[in-house]
């Protein structure tokens, strides 16, 4: 009866999660205007909202560029062009393209690259309203010292209100907060490691 009981403590404790998850997400779009950050960085994925919101961003002068992370390496600039539906002069001034990145994960890595080498210190980032609590995280474990604004996109297709009502948004939401627990367990396990000593290197994010 016992582990019967703290099973059910667990998926309540998890559910309510689940929820607070949601309503965060619901809570975060329309977006907030941004303030003027050294660089803009938009995540790939299935939608090119995502990829026209932040083209509008760099265009309003929200940053100097503009960092596409994660673009499909068949691509060419041209594609791209035509997806973000930039103006041309300031695309082929300011938009760089990353196609290293995967995933979250090299999302964040490709990210860090890039404004490394640039020298910038804060950062807008766009992507998905749903997708964006794991890549704030991946991103801070990252750079911990790039200061980071996001601008999250609400999801074609996912009404983050009523999301359980449909299977697809169900699953998406489910399928991504599962993935935010398991970035949280992570980061506090690395937490728990031996902290760095003065004048040490930060530790690199896995």
């Amino acid at each position: 009866m016992k582990s019967l009981a703290a099973l059910l403590i667990l998926v309540m404790v998890w559910a309510v999660g689940l929820l607070a998850f949601s309503s965060r997400v619901e809570q975060s779009i329309p977006a907030r205007e941004p303030p003027i950050a050294d660089g803009v960085v938009v995540l790939t994925g299935a939608s090119n909202i995502r990829l026209e919101a932040a083209t509008k961003l760099l265009e309003a002068g929200k940053g100097k560029r503009l960092l596409i992370s994660g673009v499909n390496r068949e691509a060419t600039r041209e594609d791209v062009l035509n997806v973000t539906k930039a103006v041309k002069p300031i695309y082929d001034c300011c938009v760089d393209l990353g196609f290293a990145a995967a995933n979250t994960i090299g999302n964040a890595r490709e990210t860090a690259e890039w404004a490394k080498a640039k020298g910038y210190r804060s950062l807008i980032v766009v992507t998905a309203d749903y997708h964006m609590p794991r890549s704030m995280l991946e991103l801070r474990a990252t750079m911990p010292d790039t200061v980071l604004y996001p601008y999250p996109v609400a999801t074609e297709g996912l009404d983050a209100h009523r999301w359980w009502k449909q299977n697809a948004g169900a699953r998406r939401m489910i399928v991504e907060y599962c993935k935010y627990l398991a970035i949280l367990g992570r980061e506090a396990f690395l937490g728990l490691g031996p902290k760095e000593e003065a004048g040490e290197p930060a530790r690199k994010a896995s």
